[in-house]
């Protein structure tokens, strides 16, 4: 059986992870873009940098954040007991 304190700091890493990511995301989505027009001078592979960012960068980000978002869950599930398979 599994302690009250245990779930409570499955929950805290839960956040603390969810928070981060969130942040990253809003980093990606809204920060970036708009500073969009100041780095329109930089290119990437003959693209302007912000073209190439709303095109690929993010969403290569998107992908990695729920890759991420995934392991690590993983991980913090198993190590409080709260896996899937470890039910089975």
């Amino acid at each position: 059986m599994r302690t009250q304190p245990d779930i409570h700091e499955h929950w805290r890493r839960s956040q603390r992870l969810t928070f981060v990511l969130l942040v990253a995301w809003f980093l990606v989505s809204f920060v970036i873009p708009f500073f969009a027009r100041d780095l329109t001078t930089i290119t990437f592979m003959g693209w302007p940098l912000p073209f190439y960012m709303a095109a690929q960068g993010a969403l290569i980000v998107y992908v990695v954040i729920i890759g991420v978002y995934a392991l690590r869950m993983r991980a913090i599930d198993r190590q409080y007991g709260l896996d899937e398979e470890d039910r089975g």
